[in-house]
């Protein structure tokens, strides 16, 4: 299984959001370039990038700031965050970003996702961030009445890599991850899908990869690693050893 440290940029800052609320941020650090090298140097293989300012615009905006970040480590690169066309996405992929999430656009332009996914086989996932069962998107501002799993359902047999599923009201919230429900979405999709919201422990991340037998493949973890709750090295040995 996969450990994806994140960082998510507020204002050119890395920050951790409480439940999504961009009014509740805790700064980790002025500095993301650094924050990537210190990751890469714990031993990571993969970073989870979110741009919340784009998100929420539909735009690229700290666009100058990732392509530093993803030119400053040979780290697997998985960003999301206000890509909701072929040329900004294009954009991400000629800077290097390894994975491409399309979040929003899964829900409003799907042929966006399925025309990527055509064209970068093997590059494109789609960030499913569901709040009481349903679909929030432009960063978790917009609620729809769509279902999460009926969303993720739409996608299968089109090519996504993997999907990425958040729990909104246990992201930045150090209380846990939701394990039923988590485990019910997986098991209902062939797409493989990396959790994502809630783990404050080492107790959570050896639960989480109890959930491979049910397709999940990855973890996303923010707070716990930049507090101390969750040590790197030990996180990672975890999440590598066989099931």
């Amino acid at each position: 299984m996969i450990l994806y440290p994140a960082v998510d940029l507020k204002d050119g800052q890395c920050v951790r959001l409480l439940r999504g609320e961009m009014d509740r941020a805790t700064v980790f650090s002025e500095d993301p370039v650094r924050q990537v090298r210190r990751f890469s140097d714990q031993g990571f293989k993969w970073l989870h990038i979110v741009d919340l300012n784009g998100a929420i615009q539909g735009l690229a905006v700290h666009k100058e700031l990732i392509e530093e970040m993803v030119r400053s480590t040979e780290l697997e690169v998985q960003l999301g965050g206000g890509i909701r066309s072929m040329e900004i996405l294009e954009t991400w992929i000629d800077v290097g970003v390894s994975r491409v999430v399309l979040g929003t656009a899964a829900l409003y332009n799907p042929e966006l996702v399925r025309n990527a996914c055509k064209q970068y086989p093997g590059r494109i996932a789609v960030g499913i961030d569901g709040r009481n069962g349903k679909v929030a998107v432009k960063g978790w501002v917009e609620q729809s009445e769509i279902l999460a799993i009926d969303l993720a359902r739409r996608f299968e047999d089109e090519g996504v890599s993997v999907i990425i599923y958040t729990d909104i009201a246990r992201d930045g919230a150090m209380s846990g991850v939701n394990l039923e429900n988590t485990a019910s979405f997986a098991s209902a999709l062939s797409i493989p899908v990396v959790a994502s919201g809630g783990v404050a422990s080492m107790d959570d991340l050896e639960a989480v990869k109890g959930l491979e037998s049910v397709n999940v493949v990855g973890v996303i973890v923010g707070r716990a690693l930049y507090e101390g709750g969750i040590d790197a090295q030990a996180a990672i040995a975890l999440m590598q050893k066989p099931c």
